[in-house]
């Protein structure tokens, strides 16, 4: 995809982000790793305090120095740990804005009617979500991993090159079990990760048709699907925590074998007791300075071991965010600039929707002059919609050509930034009427909107309000009937004022009365546009300068 989890691990080019982005999160992450790598020398200095610290209680010596420095090492370890993890937290939070931001571009490029709207909500937030741990916590201790046991590995060779030899020697069932373990959890941690984008998915879809749901009593129904779906990720994770909890007990096992052959073999050396010949002779300070470092020889890996998990769920959610960067369509190279009623030729325009093997729309020609109003008429499934959402790039062609002023629609990808649109069950959003009809053109003045808003017979409706045009909806624009929520449609195409309009059926469902009302408000927006209107409407084809009959080409 445009910005995978590869592509966004730090110190690598996300795509569509800016260089000082990408610069910010290397810069973040490879300072995470060196922190990681700092704590790697303040264990050695700790080590250090508490071997020097018992040798001078064996000599009698000041034990204060030897403490002294435990305790700034220990600061410092805490420090270098707490650094990183904000480090890495910082470098999350970068690539995880650029990355959901590539994630919501290509969702709403996505063909009208692929994915549903849980999954496309679950792609953006939940999915992108997963590479935090991936980048705050996998990456950086994935390399101080290779780097840190080397350092530690290399001080305890300086004071006892045996036992440097014998932590060598149990790194290799060590790192058999780390493979082992997880091979083991990718498949299960894949498969409770689909489990969850399924429950999500799910959730947000009954929650957007939760009124549909209660209306036909599907409450009971739904709830067991919901539930089965929520049993089926429970099922999942435990079956990840059990391959969690065996891997992390078989490495255990293997890290405490190698530190207690280590305090064996340290044992036997100061009492001079073992049982083959070797040339070091351990003394107090170097046999309690081995044995408080061997722990920490294994802990990179531990740390890396514990963080797998994070790696298994960045790679399933980059191969679902891949998945919907290719299903979109690409963006348009370059925007045209449109300030007069342009002309528009359908060329033998072919359109299917993806995955469907019917045609929406079969070899249609339609030239449309600048400033004429045509009317595209037919049975329902004869493909009126399909054409304007083909217009507004929702939808590819499957073949012909499309040309507006005589450039390819493929080079401009969409008319919407210079046409306005009415469809069929316009939108409404959360905030106030006035808000609603604003999203015509962000920067209109109230005056305005209230002149558009009588303009297109709202007027009455408003009266009736207590808040008239400040009233405030919900998302779903409850309380508003069909005519006036068609009526907020049609006033901000007419509040945008472009040289393009399309209408989809804009006056379905209304009595005789308010369809003639709207279409006297319908025919003045159309003065000076090129416009074109799918309808099944006689009266408001009546107004067109031409009727497209597309029959029954569906």
């Amino acid at each position: 995809m445009a910005a995978t989890i590869a592509q966004v691990r730090p110190g690598a080019r996300p795509a569509r982000t800016s260089r000082a982005e990408t610069v910010a999160t290397g810069t973040a992450a490879r300072g995470s790793t060196l922190l990681l790598l700092g704590d790697a020398v303040a264990v050695i200095l700790f080590a250090a305090g508490v071997s020097g610290g018992v040798a001078a209680i064996a000599r009698a010596a000041p034990v204060w120095p030897w403490a002294l420095l435990m305790v700034l090492a220990g600061l410092a370890r805490a420090a270098c740990l707490w650094g990183s993890l904000r480090l890495g937290s910082r470098a999350a939070a970068t690539a995880k804005s650029a990355l959901r931001r590539t994630a919501a571009r290509s969702a709403l490029r996505r063909p009208a009617g692929s994915g549903s709207v849980g999954a496309l909500l679950g792609a953006v937030v939940d999915e992108v979500e997963a590479i935090d741990g991936y980048i705050a916590r996998f990456l950086p201790a994935r390399r101080a991993a290779v780097i840190a046991p080397v350092i530690v590995l290399g001080a305890i060779a300086l004071a006892s090159p045996v036992a440097a030899l014998i932590l060598l020697g149990t790194l290799v069932p060590f790192i058999a079990a780390m493979v082992l373990a997880g091979g083991a959890a990718a498949d299960q941690s894949r498969r409770q990760f689909d489990a969850l984008a399924r429950l999500s998915g799910m959730f947000a879809d009954r929650v957007r048709g939760l009124p549909v749901i209660l209306a036909f009593h599907g409450e009971a129904r739904e709830t067991d699907r919901l539930g089965a779906a929520a049993r089926e990720v429970a099922t999942r994770t435990m079956r990840v925590l059990r391959v969690a909890f065996l891997s992390s007990a078989s490495l255990e096992f293997f890290a405490a074998l190698s530190v207690a052959l280590v305090a064996v073999y340290a044992g036997f050396a100061l009492l001079g007791q073992l049982p083959f010949p070797t040339s070091e002779h351990l003394d107090l300070l170097r046999a309690f300075f081995i044995l408080a470092l061997a722990p920490e020889f294994y802990a990179p890996m531990r740390r890396l071991a514990a963080a797998y998990h994070d790696r298994q769920a960045a790679e399933t959610a980059r191969a679902r965010l891949a998945a919907l960067d290719a299903a979109a369509m690409p963006p348009a190279p370059d925007a045209l600039t449109v300030a007069a009623a342009p002309a528009i030729l359908f060329d033998h325009v072919t359109i299917r929707y993806p995955g469907e093997e019917r045609d929406a729309v079969r070899d249609v020609s339609i030239d449309i002059r600048p400033g004429e109003i045509v009317a595209l008429v037919g049975p329902s499934g004869s493909g009126k919609s399909s054409l304007l959402h083909l217009l507004l790039g929702l939808v590819p062609a499957h073949g012909g050509e499309v040309t507006v002023d005589g450039r390819p629609l493929s080079e401009i990808g969409s008319v919407a930034p210079f046409a306005a649109w009415a469809g069929q069950a316009p939108v409404m959003l959360a905030g106030t009427i006035a808000d609603n009809i604003r999203l015509g053109r962000a920067d209109a003045s109230p005056i305005e909107v209230a002149t558009v808003a009588a303009a297109v017979g709202l007027g009455d409706a408003l009266a009736r309000r207590v808040g008239g045009i400040e009233e405030r909806l919900d998302h779903r624009g409850g309380g508003l009937s069909g005519g006036e929520r068609r009526r907020i449609g049609l006033a901000r195409a007419v509040l945008k004022d472009a040289p393009l309009l399309l209408l989809d059926e804009p006056t379905a469902h209304l009595d005789h009365a308010a369809e003639a009302a709207l279409i006297a408000v319908i025919a003045r927006a159309c003065v000076g546009r090129s416009v074109i209107i799918a309808t099944h409407s006689t009266a408001l084809a009546a107004i067109a300068d031409r009727i497209v009959n597309l029959g029954g080409t569906a």
